[in-house]
């Protein structure tokens, strides 16, 4: 049997502002429960929200990055619902005039998934249960900046929807109006599924599988469903429209209700707050501010600066690393040397203290200077890796440091060759051998002049020296 999945998304994205939505209580995570908290975000009779200017400019940056109509005119709506995580009864959102509609995400294979909307909301509170099956609540939450991206069923599988997701969360780290970070809530994602028979037409009832979050969790979820729905339809089954939810112990989704009936949500107009206008200035602005996206930042890099497709992708899927490299170039004049530095070494020290690249105490100055000492032969390139480990955490001057331990390296011709000379006559077997085509042995030599030079002999030179004095043998 033939079939075709049918994926779309419904994307939360916590958008990275100081303060709340509609009021001035701080955005940050991870602070005492309930602490982050006024009359206006916990709903209380008598107050007014006022609508944050800089949450509305990193909604349209991300709307106009992802290529959307940006409505002008617009106003805000209530959702009416009750639940102990929605303290004023309803929240605050856009049904029918979304600031976004349009947009697409291109994939690597070609494909577009097309973007029905973008709209503005305020987030709710975050439901914590313990041990003993209490849900304690924390009000931190509510009211944080939201957009939702709601896709059009354009996905095709569960490989389709992780690419989608990874690419709109480089997208929106890149503009640096969210973080993303779904462990931390930062984004969320909804996903609606179903199969269509191809050779009878025959559908499954749309499974929507809620508050996904993370990468994994959205492909193992899609996973799982693709393969329930194509049982569903190969055994002529009925199946209904369901809400499910994605069990990581089990590693299947669980029903949670049926939507035999559309939610009643009793939407009607936020009054208290006014039609939100927008000048043809003001987006604009923002339009003509927007940063270099990670795509066309790694075409870029190809063609600018020759790296490889692969490097190109790495330095162009972090905004810091990718700050830090052109930063570096500036200095060094050397991309592919310090694309290599920054990919290997340098990323090694980052991910082992856990930290991002403009959080590290190194400086770009003394970094570049370091890279410069190895490509003028002044110090090797061992010599260069241990005193990056070094100045990672003290961001001392690599040169003086060098000088003071004196780990210049030796570029003095005539003392390499009394090395070579006294490292060849010390090893007249290597020589043999090395005539007779066992080239292991050459190696040997070069670490033993190496070793009498304490490290610090310019291998090349070595090398060069090396064969000269053999083939004259």
């Amino acid at each position: 049997m033939k079939t075709r999945t049918i994926i779309g998304l419904e994307i939360h994205v916590e958008l990275s502002t100081k303060t709340k939505m509609f009021c001035s209580c701080k955005n940050e995570f991870g602070a005492i429960p309930n602490t982050n908290t006024c009359p206006i975000c916990l709903g209380h009779p008598g107050t007014l929200p006022l609508i944050n200017k800089e949450a509305v400019r990193y909604a349209i940056k991300a709307g106009l990055a992802l290529d959307c109509d940006i409505r002008e005119s617009m106003k805000m709506d209530r959702k009416k619902y009750f639940y102990p995580d929605l303290v004023k009864g309803y929240q605050i959102t856009q049904q029918d005039e979304p600031y976004a509609v349009g947009g697409h995400i291109i994939l690597s294979d070609g494909d577009e998934i097309r973007l029905n909307s973008i709209h503005m909301e305020e987030d709710t509170a975050k439901s914590n249960h313990d041990e003993n099956n209490n849900t304690l609540m924390d009000y931190n939450r509510a009211g944080l900046p939201l957009i939702e991206i709601v896709t059009e069923p354009d996905l095709k599988s569960a490989k389709q929807a992780r690419e989608f997701v990874e690419k709109l969360a480089q997208t929106l780290r890149f503009l640096d109006v969210s973080d993303c970070i779904m462990a931390e809530g930062q984004m969320r994602c909804d996903v609606n599924i179903n199969l269509e028979n191809l050779e009878n037409g025959d559908r499954t009832a749309i499974s929507e599988i809620k508050n996904l979050n993370s990468i994994k969790a959205i492909e193992d979820a899609l996973l799982f469903e693709t393969d329930r729905h194509k049982k569903i339809l190969e055994n002529g089954e009925e199946s209904v429209k369901e809400t499910r939810r994605w069990d990581d112990d089990s590693q299947s989704t669980i029903s949670m209700r049926t939507k035999e009936t559309a939610n009643d949500y009793r939407f009607s107009i936020e009054a208290d707050i006014p039609r939100i206008e927008l000048s043809k200035e003001f987006i604009d602005e923002i339009k003509e501010n927007l940063p270099e996206l990670p795509e066309a930042k790694a075409k870029r890099y190809m063609e600018e600066y020759k790296l490889s497709d692969y490097d190109a992708g790495l330095l162009s899927n972090d905004r810091k690393l990718a700050n830090l490299f052109e930063k570096t170039n500036d200095l060094v004049k050397n991309p592919k040397e310090v694309s290599n530095w920054i990919l290997t070494e340098l990323s090694r020290r980052l991910n082992e203290s856990e930290i991002e690249a403009d959080q590290m105490n190194l400086s770009v100055e003394n970094f570049a200077n370091l890279i410069n000492l190895v490509l003028s032969n002044k110090i090797n390139n061992n010599v260069g890796k241990k005193l990056l480990r070094e100045i990672f955490e003290s961001n001392e001057n690599p040169e003086k440091l060098a000088k003071e331990r004196n780990l210049l390296q030796i570029n003095d011709e005539s003392f390499l060759e009394d090395v070579v000379k006294e490292v060849l006559s010390e090893n007249a077997q290597s020589v043999e051998d090395i005539k007779n085509g066992k080239d292991r042995a050459f190696g040997f030599l070069v670490g033993q002049c190496m070793k009498k030079t304490k490290g610090k002999a310019n291998p090349q030179q070595v090398n060069a020296l090396l064969k000269e004095r053999i083939g004259e043998m």
